[in-house]
């Protein structure tokens, strides 16, 4: 059953709903984490999104994808200087709500069906609460908004079945990220083409990669040709271009570990364990012949002996982190 949400976004709403995604910092002011913005790494493909802005519902939206790790849109400009770069990037298919909807007309439908905190609207008046972004609401409170209005449910259930993929909209994000650095007159041109191969897993970030451990961290294949080089943080969020040639910022995997653990479905921890995303069924690991590597405490025997390594582990410990904080899916 998809969960439901409302999200208030009256400066971004233009650019969020032409763009079909959500974004959002991932801390307020100050570094502290935020419930709406948390909900942005709670919200599942399938879910339904009611859009709020300038007091009306116009938007309903399905998400597409789980959220990732992305960089603020350049789409924003001056919207939201005090925001942090780095934020959540939540795919999302938008379809119009006609007529648009006026919460607040519906005020004493709504009232008892609002959440008793963490409530998008006031119950008093209707109207947007200030600091509010993406708030859980009930199937009862989404019936209520959309009862009145006319919404195309097959486009909802259907759009952006090809352009709101996980590859397609990474895709574009890294797309956009490598046009920043090809316009960076800062960067060193021979650093610049390193750099943007290495969004790929190529050229100096590969070599770097293969220096520090030659084989798949999950299943020991050594094949070169069997294998991708992933970056832990990934390519798009990295502050630097060493970041981003680091080969501590990387693994060799084979393809299907590359895809669940840059999507955030798999993950280590500091000593070699491997963390399960609790979104990934069981069945699925067996079907894929991972479920014999996946799931113990540590890898194959060479594997856990490097990442023993001092050396090593002290200096993947922080792009591990931020994986696990940023990247891994609950």
């Amino acid at each position: 059953m998809p969960r439901y949400w409302w999200v208030n976004h009256k400066q971004t709403a233009t650019q969020e709903v032409e763009g079909q995604y959500l974004w959002s910092p991932k801390t307020s002011r100050g570094g502290t984490r935020n419930e709406f913005y948390n909900n942005m790494r709670r919200a599942s493909p399938g879910d339904l999104v009611i859009s709020y802005s300038d007091q009306h519902v116009r938007q309903i939206g399905r998400v597409t994808e789980f959220a990732v790790t992305a960089p603020k849109p350049r789409e924003f400009g001056s919207i939201g200087e005090n925001w942090s770069q780095d934020g959540w990037y939540l795919p999302v298919y938008w379809t119009p709500l006609l007529p648009a909807v006026r919460p607040r007309d519906l005020i004493d439908v709504l009232r008892p069906l609002l959440p008793t905190v963490y409530s998008p609207i006031r119950p008093a008046t209707g109207l947007g609460n200030q600091g509010a972004y993406l708030a859980e609401i009930s199937e009862g409170v989404f019936d209520t908004v959309v009862a009145g209005a006319s919404l195309d449910r097959q486009a909802l259930a259907r759009g952006g079945a090809n352009s709101l993929t996980y590859q397609s909209v990474v895709e574009g994000l890294d797309d956009a990220v490598e046009d920043r650095i090809r316009q960076d007159s800062g960067l060193d041109e021979t650093i610049r083409q390193s750099v943007v191969q290495a969004r790929r897993g190529q050229g100096r970030f590969r070599a770097n990669v293969e220096a520090l451990e030659p084989f798949c961290r999950v299943t020991g294949i050594t094949n070169p040709s069997l294998l991708i080089a992933s970056h832990i943080k990934p390519w798009r969020v990295c502050e630097s271009a060493h970041e981003r040639l680091d080969g501590f910022n990387g693994f060799l995997l084979t393809p299907d570990v590359d895809l669940l653990f840059d999507r955030g479905f798999i993950s280590f921890e500091d000593d070699g364990a491997t963390r399960v995303s609790k979104r990934v069924d069981e069945w699925d690991l067996q079907r894929l012949g991972l479920d014999q590597f996946i799931g113990r405490e540590r890898g194959l025997a060479e594997a856990a002996a490097a990442w023993q390594m001092t050396s090593m582990a002290s200096a993947r410990r922080s792009y591990l982190a931020y994986h696990r904080k940023e990247v891994f899916i609950e």
